[in-house]
């Protein structure tokens, strides 16, 4: 069977998704033990940065969970989780004035974040049919139906390589807006803003490997389709 073939290129990715998420794990357990200077929580701090840019009426809410932290846009509201909310840690800070980005990206109109939402149901469906409809077209054979829906499987993963190489620009930049505005209003000092910006780039690693995912996905599904064309023609 066609999808047995390249079987190790799902591996590498898997491996690599794992290494990332273990090390944003362990570099904010290390840095949520570094209480800041100010003694800001996660929430005094989101909510510090949002008044600061006009977007008062954005309420902060606790949510369970570890690392569950994020901007809902629907209900103009930052979800900051147990391990963020009250904590005063530089690890806290950080990713609280990182969910806050993606508050000022909606509010300026940051343009890979438009292309995000403009996409996401097209790349919902491209995450679950796309591999189905490959799988169809192989069966069916050398038939035009069959070589159709190959390349429509195709067409649609790549709408969810587009949605990484997107979420990919949405998170570096709102990494970024969090530590310009953390050195500019003082929040973090130093040696502070450094172990934030370590937090931020380990989580910004798990969305370099999400995008490693899915280009490699793609490769893979390149390569059946290329495998099927050359056994029917012998």
């Amino acid at each position: 069977m066609f999808f047995y073939d390249y079987y190790w290129l799902a591996l590498i990715p898997l491996i690599i998704a794992m290494l990332a998420s273990a090390n944003v794990k362990s570099t904010y357990s290390k840095y949520e033990k570094v209480r800041n200077g100010r003694g800001l929580t996660g929430a005094m701090a989101a909510r510090e940065i949002l008044d600061a840019n006009g977007l008062s009426h954005i309420r902060i809410e606790h949510v369970s969970g570890q690392l569950s932290d994020h901007f809902d846009p629907r209900s103009n509201v930052v979800r900051l989780s147990d391990s963020t909310y009250n904590s005063a840690s530089v690890a806290a800070v950080g990713v609280a004035a990182h969910e806050v980005g993606h508050a000022l990206q909606y509010a300026n109109n940051y343009t890979p974040m438009k292309l995000r939402s403009a996409i996401i149901p097209l790349t919902n469906i491209g995450s679950s049919l796309s591999y189905p409809l490959v799988l169809i077209g192989i069966i069916m054979g050398n038939s035009y139906m069959g070589e159709f829906l190959v390349n429509i499987g195709i067409i649609l993963f790549l709408t969810v390589v587009v949605f990484q190489f997107a979420t990919l620009f949405v998170e570096f930049n709102a990494s970024s807006r969090a530590m310009k505005t953390l050195e500019n209003y003082h929040m973090l000092e130093g040696n502070e803003l450094k172990m934030s910006r370590k937090v931020l780039t380990a989580a910004a690693l798990t969305y370099v490997a999400a995008l490693f995912t899915a280009i490699v996905n793609l490769i893979r599904l390149l390569l059946i389709a290329s495998n099927r064309n050359r056994n029917g023609r012998d």
